[in-house]
């Protein structure tokens, strides 16, 4: 214990001086080592409150991706026979690891990606939760047994390890979505190799150096970088089993198609629209205080954040009262504790979200609230900032409707009816959340058994499962039919291996059963 905590402060230095004004080049991780990329292509990775250039993430190249995948290779070897619990317990120690570091990773995670310090830390959390959840993966990789299935033959099956996996996270969540993956993966005994998003990859790798830290040999978790040569790197080469990914429907369909072609399961979750639906009956209070911060917490840069709500009857009234509470968050940076709304990720995110800002105006929805150039402090007055966006009398065909804005906008729809106003949600391709408020219980019940959509609150309007359970969304929002952490998790990353044996001859039984009788 002493020497793991040894490291854990080590790796709280490293953190620390990781900070710095300084670009400086981002490190894989191959065979338990940092190393530098001799890849001569860079992204830039800016600090989205100021514009400033903190990092360079390298293209790494072929023979560094083929390293990695050969390393990963090699310690599955070994690492698919270490004991589940053995396995289970380098989980334990990561647990507390990154409970202990949580403060320097969310300074990091704020730093390259832009959200407030407290949405880092629960970005982490929901991590973490994947991490603890993955303590008890042996239990769930027991099989079944018949016995005597036929005279003298017995039949059993158990999960056993894929090999090779690959991951493939975005920029919205640097700490989360890297835990939605390597922790179930390497536990259920496989190996992996992560490639974080190249515009926030410092997260990843302080997560993978304080796994390292923990106990996980070298090779079973390998951190490479780049874009399309290495997503397509990670869909075509031989080790790898398996492709995670989390992003764009574009990514997410080419990922799906060229890792199925080449023989690999993929799991891909993808866009939103996430639709809210407000009854008459519901709270206000609760229903104002949820949607704003629904809508337009994180900046909006979330798959489950609510970006339309659908107002029934007289519940529109409450518009303007979303749209004043809406005004009163603070946009600024990150790493101030007063801020509620941090930047976009990048000066592309912010144009783009701005221009459909623009479109609502155009195409005839009612602005309440325009968070286009909001006020910052001095100092970020280059960052990526968009204030939170209120419009009504949305309606299909709008850009602000048809498009994930990935912004802190929220788009209000009226509904004369629940019937009206399901329909609607259910007419949407994507299918990942959605929610309902209301105090009827009957009429909560119709909504759960009406709705399409894979993750359904009530009075919730973020209802991300707890990873005891999988993140189910559907329709347009994944490809594959495996969902993400959870049993669905274990499985997609396992595979089963059923044994049938036969043991008949009763003559050699005899043999055995007699063997030694008289001797002297």
């Amino acid at each position: 214990m002493a020497a793991l905590a040894v490291a854990r402060r080590a790796a709280a230095r490293k953190c620390a001086r990781g900070l710095t004004s300084e670009a400086r080049t981002v490190p894989m991780i191959i065979d338990g080592k940092k190393q530098a990329s001799q890849g001569t292509t860079f992204f830039d990775v800016h600090n989205p409150a100021t514009g400033e250039l903190i990092a360079r993430t390298p293209q790494c190249t072929p023979a560094e991706l083929k390293l990695a995948a050969n390393s990963a290779a090699e310690a599955f070897r070994s690492w698919r026979t270490t004991p589940p619990s053995s396995r289970a317990r380098v989980m334990h120690k990561l647990e507390g690891a990154i409970r202990d570091n949580t403060d320097a990773i969310a300074k990091t995670l704020t730093e390259e990606q832009g959200k407030t310090i407290a949405d880092a830390k629960g970005d982490i959390f929901r991590g973490l939760e994947v991490v603890e959840m993955s303590c008890g993966i042996p239990s769930m990789l027991q099989g079944e047994t018949l016995a005597n299935v036929a005279n003298s033959v017995d039949v059993h099956s158990y999960r056993v390890p894929l090999g090779v996996c690959a991951g493939i996270a975005p920029f919205n969540f640097p700490a989360m979505i890297p835990l939605w993956m390597f922790p179930p993966a390497v536990t259920a005994g496989n190996t992996y190799v992560m490639k974080p998003s190249e515009r926030v990859p410092l997260s990843s790798i302080m997560l993978a150096e304080l796994a390292m830290d923990c106990g996980l040999p070298p090779g079973v978790l390998n951190v490479v970088h780049g874009a399309h040569d290495t997503v397509n790197f990670l869909c075509d080469n031989e080790h790898i089993r398996a492709v995670s990914f989390v992003g764009g429907n574009a990514a997410g369909a080419h990922i799906y198609e060229r890792a199925g072609r080449n023989g690999k399961r993929a799991q891909c979750n993808l866009g939103a629209k996430n639709h809210a639906i407000i009854l008459p009956d519901a709270d206000p209070v609760s229903v104002v205080n949820q949607l704003v911060g629904a809508s337009c917490g994180a900046a909006g840069q979330r798959c489950m954040a609510i970006s339309v709500a659908i107002f029934v009857g007289k519940s529109q009234e409450l518009i303007p009262k979303i749209a004043e509470e809406a005004a009163k968050l603070k946009v600024g940076p990150g790493n101030d504790p007063a801020t509620d709304v941090g930047p976009l990720i990048s000066a592309q995110a912010k144009s783009r979200v701005e221009q459909l800002i623009q479109s609502g105006v155009d195409e005839g929805a009612k602005l309440h609230l325009d968070g286009r150039q909001p006020a910052v402090p001095a100092a970020n007055k280059d960052g990526y900032f968009v204030g939170p966006t209120i419009f009504s009398q949305v309606k299909r065909g709008m850009q602000i409707y048809d498009q994930e804005i990935f912004g802190p906008v929220l788009a209000c729809v009226e509904a004369s009816s629940f019937d009206e106003a399901i329909k609607f949600v259910n007419d949407n391709p994507f299918g990942n959340g959605t929610a309902v408020f209301t105090r009827s219980g009957a009429a909560a019940r119709k909504f759960v058994d009406e709705i399409e959509a894979g993750q359904v609150g009530v009075n919730v309007p973020i209802p991300v499962p707890l990873p005891m359970f999988s993140f189910t969304g559907n329709k347009k929002s994944i490809l594959g039919d495996l969902n993400f952490y959870g049993k669905a998790g274990v499985n997609f990353y396992t595979q089963l291996k059923t044994v049938t044996s036969a043991w008949r001859d009763d003559g050699h039984i005899e043999k055995l059963s007699t063997a030694g009788v008289g001797a002297v």
